[in-house]
């Protein structure tokens, strides 16, 4: 039995509210403490990968997921003409155990909430609390909380530990790296959006077209539009910028001429890009940042997690499912090591070095290095791509991502004792 009885949870996000869940089913009581005041459904796409399904599915959550994502059937990459590069299955179609699903960031949060609350208790998530200073004392970690609108003090709370699940522009991470500023911005704007449109290729297909300083990425993200024939598509349109926006503009809607002339020719065929963009009502920019890894996550009794610990490039369809095998390590370290101050040691070692190798490899564009080395070696086209790029050295670089970010799939599938 742990000694780690009390847990406060700065941040109600996807990472946030899996701890809580994975915290609670390991006999630990847990409260969530979130800035805003209403948390909604905002966001557009995002991808779990299995071996974050994996841990939702311990979770008891895969028939939700199953209504509100759709599974990810294939991963392709282009060039800029449409022309196909590399093809994989993905998810179960794979041979992994679980699913990959596309999914709204938004319906995912909800779904989340909606369990800690039915799991946990309403009581358990405080909204309008914004953590304004904390302090580690002999056996407890002491937090004030305070209402980021007013200024008004909503008094202090205690617990065993606290988890800083609060994101790129953490206040716990800053108390500790207070010299860190900005993110680094990697020179590259994402404009985001979702619109309902005709399916392609599989109707599950995910695909990623272009390089390193002009990419697109669509994929669907609705099973319900899929019952129904058509499509509600996730993309996010990419180019290298040299200026990047303030914080105060980042996720604002943007004029979509601002970008869309660069993907005006992007006509696949199977895949009509500027018409995608064209139908879109509302598109938002956000700039490709991330932050350097750090030596340390914890400090006695606070430690961090997700974006908070390891900010990274939204590349690898990777980011909240980081933060999900982050509360999953959590909440194992919890389990197998009962002194608080130990146990989140253990979660650090377990996860800070994998988790930095994934920040490192995503700034050299990870698996996505494969429409780069076309570009460069064919930028016109190509009548043969084993003319440009060998099938092995393909399979290389997508085997490596896969080690590198822990979805494997002979590994994960041993972790429940099936054969690939």
């Amino acid at each position: 039995m742990t000694n780690i009885k009390s847990a406060l949870i700065v941040g109600g996000g996807i990472g946030g509210l899996v701890t809580a869940l994975k915290l609670h089913r390991v006999g630990v009581s847990v409260r969530v403490f979130e800035s805003v005041e209403t948390i909604k459904a905002l966001g557009v796409g995002i991808n779990l990968l299995p071996h974050a399904v994996r841990v939702l599915t311990e979770l008891g959550l895969v028939d939700d997921l199953e209504k509100i994502g759709l599974q990810t059937a294939e991963l392709m990459y282009v060039n800029k003409f449409g022309q196909k590069i590399w093809r994989e299955a993905r998810g179960v179609e794979a041979g992994y155990h679980w699913p990959q699903y596309s999914i709204h960031r938004g319906k995912l949060q909800m779904l989340l909430l909606e369990a800690v609350k039915k799991e946990i208790g309403e009581e358990a998530v405080y909204t309008g609390h914004h953590l304004k200073s904390f302090q580690n004392i002999a056996d407890m970690v002491v937090a004030q909380f305070e209402n980021r609108k007013t200024g008004e003090s909503l008094g202090s709370y205690h617990a065993d530990i606290m988890i800083a699940a609060d994101g790129i522009h953490s206040v716990v991470r800053k108390f500790y790296y207070p010299d860190e500023g900005l993110p680094k911005y990697s020179g590259r704007i994402l404009w985001r959006g979702i619109t309902e449109s005709t399916p392609f290729l599989t109707g599950r297909s995910m695909i990623m077209a272009g390089y390193q300083d002009q990419k697109f990425v669509a994929y669907p993200v609705c099973p319900e539009k899929r019952a129904e024939g058509s499509s509600l598509v996730n993309w996010i349109a990419e180019l290298t910028v040299e200026e990047m926006p303030s914080r105060a503009d980042w996720n604002r809607k943007i004029d979509k001429e601002k970008f869309a002339p660069a993907f005006a020719s992007w006509n696949f065929g199977w895949l009509n890009v500027p018409k995608l963009i064209e139908e879109t009502e509302a598109v938002y920019e956000f700039p490709m940042v991330d932050r350097d890894p750090i030596p340390k996550w914890t400090f006695g009794r606070v430690t961090l997690l997700g974006d908070a610990a390891h900010p990274m490039y939204p590349i690898g369809s990777n980011g909240a499912s980081q933060a999900i095998l982050d509360a999953d390590a959590l909440g194992e370290a919890i389990l197998e090591h009962h002194e608080a101050e130990r146990a989140l040691e253990v979660y650090e070692e377990t996860r800070l070095g994998a988790t930095a190798n994934i920040v490192m490899s995503n700034r050299q564009n990870g698996p996505e290095v494969v429409m780069q080395i076309v570009e460069e070696r064919a930028p016109n086209g190509f009548t043969n791509l084993e003319d440009v790029v060998s099938y092995e050295e393909l399979v290389e670089i997508s085997n490596k991502y896969k080690q590198i970010a822990g979805f494997d799939r002979e590994k994960l599938n041993r972790k429940l004792g099936v054969k690939s």
